[in-house]
């Protein structure tokens, strides 16, 4: 199963671009996708994966080689193995426009975001579109044949592919915890990112138990006998791996003091629930890590709907007012959402008092069960799928 929205982005960028970039954590279909697109494009296509040492030694001379696939897509895999050939690509890029061939070139699929990879991209500015294929998303699978489709699923053993897809719960809990051992162990070292593992793996589990929350980053230093600059460092390696999140806090002109770290979620609820050990429903919900795992899952799943025309933010007084996430969307409202785990009978005082700082043109509260109905104020109540079908129908 595979993103159809996605691919029709895909193949419509390549129709514009010279160049596109498909970008993803590891295990999430990347390739599959770019497979699916190559035999739907009119167009002769070369597959090179940059971790087989055989595709590898056929770019031991790569300008010849890549040369002598003119009016081909060279579809290259894992593009950050080898940064090298940016420059060599801007270079055919070029000189394929100057022949009339002016788009569907190259398609690139990497493991880590652009701008992990700016330095090296740089050159092809002007030349390149970047998407990003998610792990599966709850709009996704209620759209796709998955039969008695259940959120709750989807955010206990999160979207990647084969943990989501699994037999068995049990399954799916051994397949995280390899990925995640394996991410560790190879696939950060791959990238020349000189963290020892068990070091990683252990912030990576104290940052977990910061999920939803601004991370302290003295304590944490402190804990891991690290400095702050180091720490630093470490969640925006995990960030520039599509691990994590850092959702910036909102700044508006106003006089209070408002909180200026951002807020830090572990991206793949299933994940998050490895790394707190929590296999289960039951252990889940019996966790004080619940209502920020269900935050997290319900804001992850939001952004993933919206494109590059949106902004997100939090809100926070250092009073405590605070707002869950703060959307400015392209018509430029501003969009206040709050999002409870339970039943949302009455919202605080600080909600309402953080909606009128921000100027809050839309209200909502984003609960677990279906059901949508007004409260006072102007504040729509809706279940996290009629949300989403909300804002699908109004801006996607």
């Amino acid at each position: 199963m595979i993103s159809r929205a996605l691919q029709v982005q895909v193949e419509k960028a390549l129709q514009t671009m010279p160049v596109v970039a498909l970008l993803g954590p590891r295990q999430v279909g990347k390739t599959t996708l770019a497979l699916e697109v190559s035999r739907a494009i009119q167009k002769n296509a070369i597959y090179l994966d940059l971790e087989s040492d055989n595709d590898l030694n056929k770019l031991a001379d790569a300008e010849n080689y890549l040369k002598r696939f003119s009016g081909s897509l060279l579809i290259l895999d894992e593009v950050q193995r080898k940064p090298n050939l940016f420059p060599l690509i801007r270079g055919i890029v070029d000189e394929r426009k100057r022949n009339g061939e002016r788009a569907g070139h190259f398609l690139l699929l990497g493991s880590a975001s652009k701008d992990l990879l700016q330095q090296s991209s740089e050159t092809l500015a002007g030349r390149i579109r970047y998407l990003e294929l998610t792990p599966f998303t709850a709009m996704e699978l209620a759209a796709s044949e998955v039969e008695n489709f259940n959120p709750e699923t989807r955010w206990l053993t999160g979207g990647f592919p084969d943990s989501y897809l699994a037999d068995t719960l049990q399954d799916s809990w051994h397949w995280r915890n390899d990925f995640i051992a394996t991410y560790l162990e190879r696939d950060i070292p791959s990238l020349g990112i000189g963290i020892a593992p068990a070091k990683l793996r252990r912030f990576w589990g104290m940052l977990a138990h910061y999920n939803g929350n601004q991370v302290n980053m003295s304590e944490l230093g402190r804990s891991l006998e690290l400095s702050q600059t180091t720490i630093k460092n470490y969640l925006d390696v995990l960030t520039d791996l599509y691990m994590v999140r850092q959702l910036l806090p909102w700044s508006g002109n106003i006089k209070k003091r408002l909180v200026k770290s951002p807020k830090i979620y572990i991206r793949d609820s299933g994940i998050l629930h490895n790394l707190l050990m929590l296999p289960d429903m039951n252990a889940l919900l019996g966790h004080p890590a619940v209502g920020g795992s269900w935050e997290g899952f319900v804001i992850e799943n939001i952004l993933q709907l919206l494109d590059s025309s949106w902004s997100a933010f939090y809100y926070r007084s250092a009073t405590g007012v605070e707002v869950d996430l703060i959307l400015h969307t392209p018509h430029q409202e501003v969009w206040a959402i709050e999002i409870k785990r339970g039943s949302i009978p009455k919202l605080s005082r600080g909600f309402y008092e953080a909606c009128e700082d921000v100027q809050a043109t839309h209200k909502f509260a984003i609960k677990a069960q279906t059901g949508a109905y007004p409260l006072p104020h102007g504040v729509e109540v809706m279940g996290l799928m009629e949300f989403l079908e909300y804002v699908k129908s109004r801006w996607v």
